[in-house]
């Protein structure tokens, strides 16, 4: 379980057949192996980690489903990817609870410069649009954002400087695809709202 709350932006140094290595300036054990890592909203396994003076490398195993509905195939060497280390019993809730398991892929239909953060306004797969509400939680690229509003398959979100600083959202261009995870509480009320009586 993660919060969305993006703690490092690592980087992808290889790539090979669904597995990938990325570097960090998290300071990895080699005994750390197994542990979860969010990388750009996904969850994956850390299969191998060796440390380094200035962080570490992680390898990350990534299966065909998750290739298919992720931006993860993309990746390649140079890539820039949002991190989040998984929660600790008593660590603070900052953002929202984000299981790291991406629903489906956003595009960015535009970017819009308002004082000193960028509105950024996306295109939701239509099957997951319903979930995405007003003052309501998503997470893209496995950061936390509120949604300042939506129409029909279009949706959008402010980015204040500090977040378009410390994560890779401030290189963002429309036509970029983004993951997506829904609100998992939104994606239960509809559920139990089609067994309604």
């Amino acid at each position: 379980m993660f919060t969305g709350l993006i703690t490092d932006v690592g980087e992808v140094i290889d790539k090979s057949d669904g597995k990938f290595t990325l570097r960090t300036a998290y300071k990895l054990r080699t005994e750390d192996t197994g542990l979860s890592i969010c990388c750009d909203g996904v969850c994956l396994t850390a299969t191998a980690i060796k440390p380094l003076s200035s962080g570490s490398e992680f390898s990350v195993d990534v299966s065909n489903e998750t290739l298919a509905k992720s931006t993860l195939s993309n990746w390649v060497p140079g890539s820039r990817v949002n991190l989040e280390r998984s929660l600790k019993v008593g660590d603070e809730l900052g953002g929202h609870i984000v299981s790291g398991h991406v629903d489906g892929v956003a595009k960015i239909v535009s970017i819009t410069q308002d004082g000193p953060s960028r509105r950024i306004l996306f295109e939701a797969p239509e099957h997951l649009s319903r979930y995405i509400a007003p003052k309501g939680s998503v997470a893209l690229d496995g950061t936390s954002l509120t949604v300042n509003e939506v129409a029909e398959t279009h949706f959008g979100v402010n980015l204040i400087p500090h977040s378009l600083t410390v994560t890779t959202w401030g290189a963002k261009n429309p036509g970029d695809l983004v993951n997506l995870e829904v609100d998992v509480f939104a994606r239960y009320v509809a559920r139990l709202m089609e067994f309604r009586i």
